[in-house]
């Protein structure tokens, strides 16, 4: 008999996102089936034998198969685990609805997500989006455990992880805890990682649509892991995201996007570059009416001119901060918000200038001294010039994006080795 499990007290940050996931893709061959009974004791196999998975045109990381199959989780049962989706569970809110931290009978610790979705939601709708994310595994992505389906309710439940969001490290109101230079460079190059593997190693590419500091998680290790790829759409939060076409977050929206609803991978370029001034600034994406990218853009050409970066730099730094590191972030922001898509950088590069200038710094993964592709002094100005170049608003090739090759989690799939599932 499936019982209640007592509430276990929740020490994680509050204003937790709406989805998480472990430092490596887990393998959810059939983890849970096994665990939960229904109300006569007999096992219940999940997912549902009667639905089947259609294979989506989406490939993968070289040597991390796919899984082939997702669990579909019964209501009653995540009711019980979260008892009856009670307010003690919830350790976030947001426009895609309440997050609850519960535990599966097996004693694995989940994130469940009850969507509040668009009125015109339907259930193959949102099975086949669903599908189509949880093909997806990278180790700086959240990977889905499974999905709930019944009447009007729609909920995702991930993987559980303990430290919050980038946001709240960010913005704590009053904390004697400082969120180190060292540690916001790591999760910067973290995040980038995710978001290239979606922009260049899916086909189709994925476009996040939401990329902002909220959806950026940290595990014990503060490693980042990106939350809600693919998910935007069914927002329905009319404070915080615009509704009408355009999905994502006040702040962060390329104007491009904002204006028109054009919607490309270099509009998530944008609001990731958005995400960079809050880790050097540490103020919030809009204060008062005026937002983060208006306020730094001219301090952003002072810094790059002169070198004086102290007056945007987070005050809560001091002193604490490696000064060519903070440049290389402050070049690599002002490319990623330019008024123009076309001449924001492409992710991949960005992870190559974040990666190879931040090697001093004990990243998973991180670039080993002699091996960075800007060993070579030639390369490493081509690079910087490059940036320099976008920053000054001149045009540039595309192909010189293209040509360059990170030398770590990007290599793990090379676009000449990708294969379909079909």
């Amino acid at each position: 008999m499936f019982t209640k499990r007592k509430r276990r007290r929740d020490q994680s940050p509050p204003n937790y996102p709406s989805s998480s996931t472990s430092a490596s893709p887990p393998t959810y061959a059939n983890p849970i089936s096994p665990i939960f009974k229904d109300r006569a004791g007999s096992r219940r196999i999940s997912p549902s034998p009667n639905q089947s998975v259609v294979p989506l045109p989406i490939y993968y990381q070289k040597d991390q198969p796919p899984e082939t199959s997702i669990i579909h989780f019964n209501y009653n049962d995540l009711s019980d685990i979260t008892n009856g989706f009670a307010r003690d569970y919830v350790i976030g809110e947001g426009g895609f609805g309440c997050v609850y931290k519960a535990m599966l009978p097996n004693g694995h610790e989940v994130a469940v997500k009850q969507l509040k979705l668009n009125s015109g939601q339907g259930e193959r709708e949102f099975r086949t989006e669903v599908e189509t994310i949880s093909r997806v595994h990278h180790r700086r992505l959240v990977s889905l455990v499974g999905y709930c389906i019944e009447g009007n309710e729609r909920l995702l439940v991930y993987d559980f992880v303990p430290n919050g969001t980038l946001e709240f490290h960010l913005h704590r109101p009053s904390s004697d805890q400082v969120f180190d230079w060292n540690t916001r460079l790591k999760v910067a190059i973290g995040a980038a990682h995710g978001i290239a593997y979606l922009h260049e190693d899916c086909i189709p590419s994925i476009i996040h649509r939401d990329i902002k500091s909220a959806n950026i998680l940290l595990d014990n290790n503060f490693e980042a892991q990106v939350a809600d790829f693919g998910l935007a759409k069914f927002s329905m939060d009319a404070q915080t995201h615009v509704s009408t076409g355009v999905k994502g977050t006040f702040g962060y929206l390329a104007p491009e996007y904002a204006s028109t609803g054009n919607l490309t991978v270099r509009s998530d370029v944008f609001s990731f570059g958005v995400v960079l001034l809050e880790l050097i600034t540490g103020r919030k994406p809009i204060t008062g009416l005026v937002s983060l990218v208006e306020w730094a853009q001219p301090l952003l050409s002072i810094a790059l001119e002169t070198g004086n970066m102290e007056e945007m730099i987070d005050p809560k730094l001091g002193e604490n901060y490696d000064k060519n590191t903070m440049q290389i972030m402050m070049v690599v922001a002002s490319a990623c918000v330019r008024h123009t898509a076309s001449m924001r950088p492409r992710m991949r590069t960005v992870v190559s200038v974040l990666e190879n200038h931040g090697i001093k710094i004990d990243i998973q993964n991180g670039v080993i001294p002699g091996q960075g592709i800007f060993s070579n002094v030639s390369g490493y100005s081509q690079q910087i010039e490059m940036f320099n170049r976008m920053v000054r608003g001149e045009d540039f090739e595309d192909s010189v994006n293209t040509s360059i090759t990170t030398t770590s989690e990007l290599t793990d799939t090379s676009l000449s080795s990708k294969r379909p599932l079909i």
